[in-house]
């Protein structure tokens, strides 16, 4: 059987075993043939500890407890055992990490349409204990609920960017918030003062990636690819080609800077599109306490 390691744990169990070895899943093993007769209780405990800020595996600390007919316990095994653990764990302590550091700070999360920054926002602030706000959202619902798609066509870009801006106003005088902003909200100054008030982070995705992206799930709620002509994936890049010339300076102001390609290179995956949110929402907490330090 196999008695899987936490966090923190000790759980003793019955097994029908005299030796135990770990596998690569991080858990331990217990294998071997006793008699009915002859079972151990087993205890397992197990500690785990980030040797490094960048580290995306942990030390485990491991010791095995047997005691067998009522006699004194004594230890069969002691060790550590280095392998990888799941995304949650990881992020649960990058959390603790870096919350000491935030100090209720407002975390903005930038980045060209598609790049997920909603999907991370909300992992970040589940993990936080923070609340979320899209600006995109702040904008609708001040607008009457207008979708934004609407209020690009009924009263054009510029009448959404001041509705983003005032929503930026209005967040930058809080606590405790992960803000989704909207792709263009780092052409204006003014965006960036407020967001500077808090915390700043750039999803940086290459293009190709975001134009599959976008092409898979549709283009009907991005106003700013709506022009223009050609399937999905061609027209998404054409365009977000031709914004990134306009932005992409801008997006390098953010605090900290999450690279999809570095974070895929670093866990061996060739395509970004297969990171995971929880992958990208890890390697932005370490990008915010890389950040903090140096405060």
């Amino acid at each position: 059987m196999d008695a899987m390691v936490a966090e923190c744990l000790w759980h003793p169990t019955w097994v029908n075993c005299d030796k135990f070895a770990t596998n690569r899943r991080g858990s331990v093993r217990f294998s071997g043939v006793l008699s009915r007769q002859q079972r151990l209780q087993v205890g397992v405990s197990a500690h785990l500890r980030c040797q490094t800020a960048s580290c995306r595996r942990r030390t485990i600390s491991l010791e095995v407890s047997c005691c067998f007919q009522n006699s004194p316990a004594s230890v069969k095994k002691s060790g550590v055992i280095q392998d990888a653990l799941d995304d949650s764990l990881i992020l649960k302590s990058m959390s603790q990490e870096v919350e000491p550091y935030l100090n209720g700070r407002c975390i903005y999360l930038v980045g060209m349409m598609g790049s997920g920054k909603t999907t991370v926002g909300r992992i970040l602030s589940q993990v936080l204990g923070y609340s979320f706000h899209d600006c995109d959202s702040l904008v609708e619902q001040a607008v009457n609920g207008t979708p934004v798609a609407d209020i690009f066509k009924l009263h054009g870009e510029n009448f959404f960017r001041d509705k983003e801006t005032e929503a930026l106003r209005k967040v930058s005088l809080m606590r405790q918030l992960v803000v989704s902003t909207g792709g263009g909200a780092v052409i204006r100054p003014i965006n960036w003062k407020y967001m500077h008030k808090g915390i700043s982070v750039w999803l940086d995705v290459p293009l190709e990636a975001l134009a599959r992206r976008i092409a898979a799930v549709g283009t009907d709620s991005r106003p700013l690819l709506h022009e223009e002509s050609g399937d999905a994936y061609t027209k998404s890049l054409r365009r977000l080609s031709a914004l990134w010339e306009q932005r992409g300076e801008a997006y390098a102001y953010a605090s900290a800077r999450v690279s999809l390609e570095n974070i895929a290179a670093k866990l061996g995956v060739k395509d970004v599109c297969n990171l995971t949110p929880t992958a990208i929402a890890i390697e932005a907490l370490q990008q915010i306490e890389v950040f903090l330090k140096r405060l």
